[in-house]
């Protein structure tokens, strides 16, 4: 832990919006109350995983040597930051960017967190997040303050929430979109993070937004909801709207989503997600992790039920100011250039045609273009990511998005600049071709720092932008632009499954040996927003799969009919055909001593599934009662450290607090629409507990609830130093029944079945 932590929090006290500076506030003590052992390591996992801090591979303390499992040294193995994670072990800070949108500003304080906190890297993913890897539990209330800052939040970036809100980050500037969703996406955005509604789910809830139908850049068909942009003529005026679609989804078993409606004007567009949220948090499965998504929910009601129930919700929502007032601005949201449009009046250096070539593009706004920045496997340093701040200061109006391709783009480029921002570029290394082509490969990060990674990914996919790279002149211009996309396992965070050439790790036994393989992926379809999905063809050891690579290429170049596409290509020659291509490659080598065959790409270790774990992609299935009882633990800490203080009339207030949400929480159980109100939670609770007995505890009998009671009915005299700590103990005791009430719910109900 960071010894400037303490100091962060008081140099950033007034620098940071309210709302942001509580929920960091609360999450920290959230860490003080585990480290005491006064959480749950499950509901604690599934609170620090809503604030993006994430589990990573060996956290369980072991690492597999390639021979057996050792130890690793941690300070405090007895500490648990979730169920088998050891608190000192490393792990991973996801951030959240809504639409992929940054400034300046803000990439330069993710380079000084990348360096700072973690291993000087920040991770793009498919997501459009941005994530650090290797950081400790007790550095992130830090890390979130400081982005707090440049207004960018960590919340619900992981666990059983909605997740970054992804856009086409094209929006605003492609010549083919309809309108420009991006101030839309924002609104969801804002509206759904940290709202209530949305905190019962059993599993992650993805949203995209898509301006067209065609292009690939926000992939809606595989989003849990997608948005694409759509217009229509009503009373001879063209109205703005979208096409809602409801259950995609990628895992292992992917699912395209369903059209919900062809057309959702602006000012139902959030009242309609909310209500699809509140139907998917409702009927949406809690136990069975493997049908937990709304896509299975949408399967086994059909669409026209699933959307039956949601017209029904929304009936029922009470309106919301917010539906409106987040949309009305939006057809009057523009971004403007920093300098004048010229045209490009010099041919430039052979390698700068070449760049340009694949990773420029035009932008409807003429006399600009949109500069593609890759980053290889979606690794960029914190002094590229200085640099990169000084250019889109320099060229633009701070126009930067990060792209669900693992890359950056610099949007409002004038094109005269674009040979002196190559230069700018190509300094630090980020100024490689092959934007969108074979060589822009995309990656998760399997076996590197994922628990549930088989095979490398990440040591897979550097391979095989070498080997493409050092060929780039030599491939057909057929292959050029085809996509490969590789998984660690097969959830499909490298999204596999919609690429021309899909890899997802797996491993098999040769030779009496664990060897690591990538099964083989054909057919998907990434245009038209993630079109259609490639199905598994054969497993090939991993060390084989550049050749599986080279032949398919080649036999594609050698075989294609009349501009045939690759997806047409492979379903023309079928799975029998390719399967006979390959089969020689899923044999071991006749010669065996080369135990290289036998390892990873980029592991020296003898291979291992031994350093496996469980992930944490799903979150955890905790109660809502639970998380409510874990609310009101922390505020009775809270109440403690003001007493402390000397602030009697706050500790006195938040013991209070403490005591109504959990009350609040065993009434909710019963009665979901409980208000915030004092009198009516004292009122539910008595009449269905207290007056019941079945709060009584078997040897004080009603006298914890009686607590409750009576300092409801002081509420409003002031507290004395006395009075606010007798509250306190008062506080602690109910909570303590509350829980030992749950639970003993929890035994009847389980001894009933």
């Amino acid at each position: 832990m960071k010894i400037s932590n303490a100091l962060w929090k008081d140099h950033l006290a007034e620098k940071m919006p309210e709302g942001l500076a509580r929920e960091i506030d609360i999450f920290e003590a959230e860490i003080s109350l585990k480290k005491m052992g006064k959480l749950d390591d499950r509901v604690f996992a599934e609170t620090r995983l809503r604030r993006g801090v994430y589990g990573q591979r060996y956290d369980n303390g072991e690492r597999h040597d390639g021979k057996k499992v050792q130890e690793m040294q941690y300070e405090r193995r007895d500490l648990l930051k979730g169920p088998n994670t050891v608190w000192d072990a490393p792990g991973m800070q996801r951030i959240k960017i809504p639409g992929g949108g940054l400034n300046a500003s803000q990439l330069e304080t993710l380079a000084d967190l990348a360096e700072e906190y973690s291993d000087g890297i920040a991770h793009v993913t498919t997501r459009q997040d941005i994530q650090l890897h290797y950081v400790h539990i007790e550095d992130t209330p830090a890390i979130m303050r400081r982005l707090a800052t440049v207004e960018i939040t960590t919340r619900e970036a992981c666990g059983n929430s909605v997740r970054n809100v992804t856009t086409c980050p094209y929006a605003g500037v492609c010549q083919d979109e309809v309108f420009d969703v991006t101030p839309y996406s924002q609104a969801l955005a804002k509206f759904l993070l940290g709202h209530p509604d949305v905190q019962n789910f059993g599993r992650k809830f993805k949203p995209a937004f898509s301006g067209c139908s065609q292009h690939a850049c926000a992939l809606v068909n595989m989003h849990d909801l997608g948005l694409v942009a759509a217009k229509r003529t009503e009373n001879g005026k063209e109205k703005r709207g979208f096409a809602m679609y409801v259950g995609g989804g990628l895992g292992a078993v992917p699912y395209q989503a369903k059209l919900f409606d062809p057309f959702v004007p602006p000012e139902e567009l959030l009242p309609l997600a909310q209500a699809i949220a509140r139907v998917f948090a409702r009927l949406g499965e809690k136990k069975n992790r493997n049908r937990a998504r709304i896509k299975f929910l949408v399967q086994d009601l059909g669409i026209e039920k699933f959307r039956e129930l949601v017209l029904e919700e929304r009936k029922k929502l009470e309106p919301d100011l917010r539906w409106t007032e987040y949309v009305k601005d939006a057809e009057l949201f523009s971004e403007e250039p920093l300098r004048p449009a010229e045209k490009l009046h010099q041919i430039g250096s052979e390698a700068f045609q070449r760049w340009a070539r694949t990773n420029v593009r035009p932008q409807r706004q003429q006399g600009y273009v949109v500069v593609t920045v890759t980053l290889p496997i979606g690794d960029a340093t914190s002094h590229q990511l200085r640099v990169l701040a000084d250019i889109v200061r320099r060229f633009t109006n701070e126009t930067v998005r990060t792209t669900v391709e693992q890359n950056f783009v610099i949007r409002w480029v004038s094109e005269s600049d674009l040979p002196e921002l190559y230069e700018s570029l190509q300094a630090v290394g980020l100024g490689a071709p092959g934007a969108g082509s074979i060589v822009d490969i995309v990656s998760c990060p399997g076996t590197d720092t994922c628990k549930l990674g088989i095979s490398s990914s990440r040591g897979l996919a550097a391979e095989l932008r070498k080997r493409l790279g050092e060929k780039a002149f030599q491939i057909d211009e057929a292959v050029q632009n085809l996509h490969i996309k590789i998984s660690g396992c097969f959830n499909s965070c490298g999204q596999h499954h919609v690429a021309d050439l899909g890899f997802y790790g797996v491993s098999r036994k040769m030779a009496g040996y664990a060897v690591p393989h990538f099964q083989v992926v054909l057919g998907g379809e990434w245009g038209h927003n993630a079109g259609s999905y490639g199905l598994p063809v054969v497993a090939v050891p991993s060390k084989n799969i550049p050749e599986v690579v080279t032949r398919l290429t080649d036999r594609y170049v050698a075989d294609r009919q009349n501009g045939e596409s690759f997806n047409a290509f492979v379903k023309r020659i079928g799975k029998a055909e390719i399967k006979k291509l390959l089969e020689d490659l899923t044999r071991p080598p006749a010669d065996q001593r080369d135990r290289s065959f036998f390892r990873d790409w980029g592991d020296p270790r003898e291979y291992t599934l031994g350093d496996m774990g469980v992930g944490e992609c799903a979150g955890e299935v905790v109660s809502t009662i639970d998380f409510d009882l874990a609310a009101a633990e922390r505020q009775l800490f809270e109440a403690q450290v003001a007493w402390e203080s000397g602030e009697a009339e706050r500790a006195g207030k938040t013991a209070y607090q403490s005591m109504l949400g959990a009350a609040k929480a065993l009434v909710k159980n019963e009665f979901p629409i409980v208000s915030d109100d004092p009198d009516q939670i004292i009122g539910e609770f008595r009449k269905r507990f207290y007056d019941t007995q079945k709060f009584f505890d078997t040897y004080a009998g009603g006298k914890f609830a009686q607590y409750l009671f009576a300092a409801h009915e002081k509420a409003s005299v002031p507290y004395t130093v006395d009075s606010a700590r007798y509250l306190i103990d008062e506080a602690g005791l109910f909570i303590e029944a509350s829980h030992n009430y749950s639970n003993r719910a929890d035994a009847l109900v389980a001894s009933l079945k």
